[in-house]
């Protein structure tokens, strides 16, 4: 019957929604890409060069931001003929963007954006505009990654992920119910699991048989942990499992793939950009979708510097579609690897030997309740005026949120945060909060989002009153 219905909605339900009543283009951009990926490497960076030059015309026209400042510069669009020209352009911060936000819009196409904040993942949110070619793209490039690891429009698929902040109303849960059972999917909220519902977890998973699973990390890590320790095996065969939203260490990958009898795809992606990069079927490196985005690694402190294959560099990102509200040269905040030789699979586009970065620690409560760190950034992506944060957690039953706030914050916002906190966790933490002028940087020069201190030598005893 799964099988019957995912040609079904393949062929027949998912473009009457998507073309027909959408009026999307999605499935148009995905056979675009589903070709593309084939091309030989120097076609592809043949095509992106194109994209890449048609874009950078279309932000000195239209953008007032970037005209200023390659003005200033003494760059016309012109003058870039190359990859070193390219380097030349300016980088692009988040701190940038807020300081600019208008100027950063393509003036023809101001009244046409759609808009979505990031969950602050290095512990900055920011609020960016985007097209409606641009989110179908982006749609058309997850479908062809996850297709990589088995996942298919149709499928019988279960998400771990992160919950809805707020309360949604009734009509909102009908359409996320209705919308969920035609893409043949069930959602978890992993903010919602303790160490004594983990069997809960398991229960539903059962009932539910995915053939695909897309998960956070640590959520479904400790619950595969569980499930060995407590010889729980599933009920199902799941034809894949794909991680998500944190780095995958290769010992979370055996762990996975002992307890679900199934292989582990690592991913690589970021709000502003939806998917980055994906394993294929080969796993041994992640493509990086170089005919939609432009990744540059950089040497720490360089805006030019490009790292070698083999060595971590800071990820710089050009989304060469999202003409009304471009990024160009972006940092992002995180670190990646390039690999040191190609894939054998065949396809041109590039790879990562691995991702760096937006490790957030897990908040443990003393009833066992292990919170994952991208609750933080998810919640308080919804708090206007939060620029900052960071959750330190020193003792078992009190959390610390420093905040630094800019304009638009309301001491509103703190019951909500505390409301919200108490939904997941209860009464068993106390959130202390403190608004601060800065929050000082790791070493590394990243801010950590959550950071425990339990497992640390010098921290006080869990039980400290």
């Amino acid at each position: 019957m799964s099988v019957l219905y995912e040609k079904l909605f393949r062929r027949a339900l998912y473009p009457l929604y998507e073309s027909g009543l959408r009026r999307r283009h999605t499935l148009a951009w995905l056979d675009e890409y589903e070709q593309a990926q084939w091309l030989v490497p120097e076609r592809i960076e043949a095509l992106q060069w194109q994209r890449l030059q048609r874009l950078l015309e279309h932000c000195h026209r239209e953008v007032p931001y970037y005209r200023r400042r390659w003005n200033e510069l003494g760059i016309t669009p012109a003058d870039i003929r190359s990859r070193a020209d390219f380097a030349r352009l300016p980088l692009l911060t988040k701190s940038d963007i807020r300081a600019n936000f208008e100027d950063l819009k393509a003036e023809s196409l101001r009244g046409e954006l759609m808009y979505k904040a990031t969950g602050g993942s290095t512990g900055e949110p920011l609020r960016f505009g985007y097209t409606r070619e641009s989110n179908d793209r982006r749609t058309a490039v997850m479908w062809r990654g996850y297709g990589w690891a088995g996942s298919r429009m149709g499928r019988r698929t279960l998400f771990l992920w992160g919950g809805a902040v707020g309360q949604p109303g009734r009509t909102q849960q009908w359409k996320d119910r209705l919308y969920n059972a035609l893409f043949a999917r069930r959602v978890l909220n992993s903010f919602h699991m303790t160490e004594s519902n983990l069997g809960d977890y398991a229960a539903a998973m059962d009932r539910y048989r995915p053939e695909i699973i897309v998960a956070y990390v640590s959520p479904l890590v400790r619950l595969a942990r569980w499930m060995l320790q407590t010889g729980r095996r599933p009920a199902f065969r799941a034809r894949g499992i794909i991680a998500a939203a944190e780095p995958l260490h290769e010992f979370q990958r055996a762990l996975l793939e002992q307890a679900f009898s199934c292989p582990v795809w690592n991913t690589y992606g970021c709000r502003e950009f939806m998917l980055v990069a994906a394993e294929c079927e080969r796993r041994t490196g992640l493509h990086v979708n170089a005919d939609h985005l432009l990744v540059e690694l950089l040497h720490s402190g360089s805006t030019s510097a490009h790292v070698e294959p083999g060595d971590a560099g800071d990820v710089v990102v050009t989304d060469l579609f999202n003409y009304g509200m471009p990024f160009i040269r972006y940092v992002n905040g995180d670190r990646a690897v390039p690999a040191q030789t190609p894939c054998g699979c065949g396809r041109g586009l590039p790879t990562l030997a691995r991702v760096e970065g937006r490790v957030l620690d897990a908040i443990r409560t003393p009833d066992g309740h292990i919170l994952p760190g991208e609750f933080f950034p998810h919640l308080l992506k919804e708090v206007a005026g939060v620029q900052r944060f960071q959750v330190v957690q020193r003792r078992l039953d009190r959390l610390e949120l420093a905040i630094v706030r800019g304009p638009g914050f309301d001491a509103g916002a703190l019951p909500f945060i505390r409301a919200e906190l108490a939904k997941v966790l209860g009464d068993s933490v106390t959130l202390e909060c403190n608004f601060v002028d800065d929050i000082p940087l790791t070493a590394s020069g990243k801010l950590r989002v959550t950071v425990s201190e339990l497992d640390r030598p010098d921290a006080g005893s869990e039980r400290s009153g």
